[in-house]
């Protein structure tokens, strides 16, 4: 067998890289050698608090690569072509499957937290199904590994209901937030600000030229009508999960208006009265968000999100601030758990 370096998560915070055994192809599995794989907000809690579903795995599920080896002889077109990852696993029987939303299948599996992932030189993939093809030579490794959080992204616009001429607030500047508000400006919203309480975040936010206020340092009503004249927004997109920012997003909603809750809840986030009584009072819409949307029908948002790379209509590259070759990438994720480091994006590369 031939054997390759992957980071193995043996027990809760017990991982390093180590040499592995590469098995060999099955089935309908495509064999990729990847190029980055990015460290997901999961993933600090999967390796350090919670642990995986199964061990000892590889874990990664943000990640993109080349086609080297194929099962099917139908497949070897596949071969030498770049390449990002739907890690998702599908049963493909319930009865969200057979409706084509795969986000909220009852038995699923998944690379990189219930089966082997992408922090490694090499992945097997279960089938070209998982794969999404980019057209452009110009796109790297690292932007495609990019994919599942831009379209986590693009989801969240989606889910809020996004349309031109709005105004979106967004709360959290972290990479998926820096993503939803462009996303948000390619679906034509007049009007796109953010909201963060860390001056870092805000300072890189503003360096890429988007619009965000401090919400420690100034009234986010006052900010926003001196940019568009009005104290609310159409759509807000809540992503971090506190209950601060749950109850301003309800505060700072127009009536009939609309809340994507993207960010995952915290242990004890909780939205006040006066703000519970404001949903029913202002009729708002409020939209969960899970995931992403695979099937074609009536858009395979992931296609989208390489379609939008592809014609560098979606930015992505500039928002990863560190990378790690794959003996190096343990200490990353122990400095960025330790906070010795501030991150956008930080992603295992092979060309480190």
């Amino acid at each position: 067998m031939k054997k390759m370096k992957a980071l193995r998560l043996r027990s809760i915070g017990d991982f390093g890289c180590e040499e592995v055994e590469l098995r060999e192809l099955k089935d309908d599995e495509i064999l990729m050698k990847v190029e980055a794989c990015g460290i997901c907000g999961s993933d600090m809690p999967r390796v350090f608090e919670l642990g995986a579903h199964v061990f000892p795995i590889t874990i990664g599920h943000e990640f993109a690569g080349t086609i080297v080896e194929v099962s099917k002889q139908e497949d070897k077109e596949l071969i030498g072509k770049k390449a990002g990852v739907f890690p998702l696993i599908p049963c493909g029987k319930c009865e969200h499957c057979e409706t084509g939303h795969y986000a909220q299948c009852t038995n699923y599996n998944y690379l990189g937290s219930r089966c082997n992932g992408g922090f490694a030189q090499y992945c097997i993939i279960p089938s070209r199904w998982h794969l999404i093809f980019s057209k452009n030579p110009e796109v790297t490794g690292k932007e495609l590994a990019m994919v599942e959080p831009a379209t986590v992204a693009q989801h969240a616009v989606r889910r809020g209901r996004v349309t031109a001429g709005d105004t979106v607030l967004i709360f959290g500047a972290g990479p998926i937030g820096i993503m939803a508000a462009r996303w948000a400006e390619i679906f034509a919203a007049q009007h796109v600000i953010m909201v963060d309480i860390d001056p870092v975040k805000k300072k890189f936010a503003e360096e890429r030229g988007l619009c965000i206020v401090n919400s420690m340092e100034e009234d986010i009503g006052d900010f926003m009508e001196k940019i568009t004249g009005k104290r609310t927004a159409d759509v807000v997109i809540e992503g971090t999960g506190t209950s601060t920012a749950w109850n301003q997003a309800i505060q700072y909603v127009r009536t009939f208006g609309s809340v994507a809750l993207l960010g995952n809840p915290n242990k004890n986030t909780e939205i006040q009265l006066e703000n519970h009584s404001q949903i029913l009072r202002k009729e708002i819409e409020i939209y969960g968000v899970w995931n992403s949307y695979y099937a074609s029908t009536p858009l395979n948002e992931w296609k989208y999100t390489v379609q939008m790379l592809d014609e560098g209509k979606m930015k992505v590259g500039d928002l990863v601030t560190h990378t790690a070759g794959i003996e190096e990438i343990e200490q990353l994720f122990r400095d960025i758990y330790n906070h010795k480091v501030t991150i956008c994006k930080a992603m295992y590369s092979a060309d480190d």
